[in-house]
């Protein structure tokens, strides 16, 4: 088997846990080079799974043969990587959010287009057994058109996962841009967008910092929902959910509700109007606590992307969609007045 060669820009937790080893994973992957401004982090890499260690991605970037990289830094640094690395003909898989404004976005995926390479942004919500379960009804019909809807995603703040601890870049807007609606909201703006096949029309939001000390960003977020197709729903994102992590959708449609990832062995439930349930035993959700660290399927869709030369799963375009949700959230929220998103 070909396989091609992959760096990785940024050591930190998402790198640690989800990418690295799922590249190393991979059969058709070969891991040639880390870059972390705290070289520890990329030493440490490149002494476990072999190759080189930089401090500097443009030097990563144009001083080792590569095809592909991940960028997995702070979110406000996610498109100078993701430019340089597509500016140098290398594929890219970048984390959410893709960008910090709307211009970043755009200017990403033009980068992809004139370089001839893939942009793969990791929406990992999508790829979740559960989600994919429940598309799968929703598609079958016979629950009717999606009516209204609930989502959240929340935990006890980044503090607990990142690599950084209390005071890390997450609590800084000059670096992290937005706090819970970045971390965690994104997600589940892509998975709405993704799952009832619509797109978000408007948005009214309230966010706030009700519980986290020393951050500029904020610990948690409601927005109100209105989809294209009159769908209507809440999307909840926080960092002071204690204990443990919600990570739960519920989609009332015409004829029944589908219930995900409330139920730790049924992480589908289907409970139609003739009184019937349906209960899906199809896998869990990867979580950030101890023993949640499931294999994300982002990493593999990214591979094989390439190795196959078919468009990325979930490709700029659609990253930026989500980006646009939060944006107007934003927005929203400063405004105090529903705002519409832009197309």
């Amino acid at each position: 088997m070909k396989k091609i060669r992959v760096g990785v820009i940024g050591c930190g937790s998402i790198a640690l846990h989800r990418h690295i080893p799922e590249y190393a994973a991979h059969p058709g992957v070969e891991l040639i080079a880390f870059c972390d401004i705290h070289e520890g982090r990329a030493q440490a890499a490149a002494k476990r799974h072999g190759g080189q260690a930089f401090t500097d991605y443009r030097e990563m970037i144009h001083q080792t043969k590569l095809d592909a990289v991940s960028v997995c830094t702070p979110n406000a640094d996610h498109a100078a990587a993701s430019i340089e690395a597509m500016n140098a003909g290398l594929h890219v898989l970048c984390e959410k959010p893709m960008a910090v404004s709307r211009e970043e976005g755009e200017a990403m995926i033009r980068a992809s287009r004139e370089n001839g390479v893939k942009l793969m942004i990791g929406h990992n919500q999508r790829l979740m057994p559960p989600h994919r379960k429940a598309k799968e009804i929703l598609q079958e019909g016979s629950l009717g058109r999606v009516l209204t809807f609930r989502t959240a995603f929340g935990h006890g703040g980044p503090e607990g996962w990142s690599v950084e601890g209390p005071g890390g870049w997450f609590f800084r807007k000059e670096q992290a841009f937005v706090g819970a609606m970045g971390d965690l909201g994104v997600h589940k703006a892509d998975l709405l967008r993704w799952l009832l096949d619509d797109e978000i029309d408007e948005v009214g939001a309230f966010i706030g910092t009700l519980e986290k000390e020393e951050t500029d960003v904020e610990d948690n977020a409601v927005l109100m929902l209105r989809t294209r197709k009159g769908a209507v729903g809440t999307l909840a994102a926080s960092w002071t959910h204690h204990p443990g992590e919600d990570n739960s959708t519920v989609l009332y449609c015409e004829h029944g509700q589908i219930r995900i990832a409330e139920d730790p062995v049924d992480q589908v439930v289907v409970r139609r109007t003739d009184g019937t349930v349906e209960k899906y035993e199809v896998g869990g959700i990867a979580t950030n606590e101890e023993g949640g660290q499931t294999v994300s399927g982002v990493i593999d869709a990214f591979v094989d992307s390439i190795l196959e030369d078919t468009e990325p799963l979930i490709p700029g375009e659609e990253g930026l969609k989500s980006l646009q949700v939060i944006l107007s959230a934003l927005e929203s929220a400063e405004k105090k007045t529903v705002v519409r998103v832009p197309e």
